[in-house]
């Protein structure tokens, strides 16, 4: 069963990103850094299915009957030629060829949303979304100023980084990010202001590549 709202943790913006062409995984699921990676899937029934297939964001686990992806049902019916997805949705399930693709979200920066979980001020999780390009993130750190160091944030669960009793003020958080270019940190300034809400989300003005 897809749940887009689930796993990541992405909530709404997991049913409604990429025009909702979404995707639960298993074996790319990597423990949750595989959330948010963006792939180029096509059927293998070549009376049916179309030569471009469909462009997918992962934003949930998802596991039966062998599968690599559980598509939403708009993804799964653009894998089709155009007359055909009723016959394509007969089949139920069907082989798949994929590749790994960079993600792109025209007019949007990277946000840190504030998890609906959180509590202010004493228990913060956020979830990083909009990361484009091929790229997964491995760790978020916050800046402790009084110990001037970087303290990881635990990965809770999914794209979800949580921490207890987090620093006053506004928060400066970094990220470790692989891709195609290996590892580096990416750090955002001011990421999280001092009176944080929850179930906002906070525009960085990055943009991964």
């Amino acid at each position: 069963m897809f749940d887009s709202a689930g796993a990541c943790g992405f909530g709404e913006y997991g049913r409604t990103v990429n025009g909702a062409n979404v995707a639960g995984v298993s074996r790319l699921w990597k423990n949750g850094t595989g959330c948010g990676g963006c792939y180029q899937v096509r059927c293998k029934e070549p009376q049916l299915c179309s030569d471009d297939g469909v462009r997918v964001v992962v934003t949930d686990y998802g596991e039966g009957d062998n599968t690599d992806f559980i598509l939403s049902t708009r993804a799964y019916s653009k894998l089709a030629t155009q007359d055909k997805s009723a016959e394509l949705f007969a089949h139920g399930v069907v082989e798949v060829e994929y590749r790994r693709i960079p993600c792109r979200f025209s007019g949007y920066n990277l946000k840190f949303k504030v998890h609906e979980h959180s509590k202010y001020p004493n228990y913060l999780a956020i979830v990083i979304l909009y990361a484009a390009g091929q790229n997964e993130i491995q760790a978020v750190e916050y800046w402790q100023e009084d110990c001037k160091e970087w303290r990881g944030m635990r990965r809770a669960y999914g794209a979800v980084f949580d921490v207890a009793n987090p620093p006053y003020g506004a928060i400066n958080l970094r990220f470790q990010v692989s891709g195609r270019m290996g590892m580096t940190w990416v750090v955002a300034n001011n990421a999280i202001p001092s009176e944080w809400k929850v179930g906002v989300a906070y525009d960085s003005e990055i943009q991964l590549t």
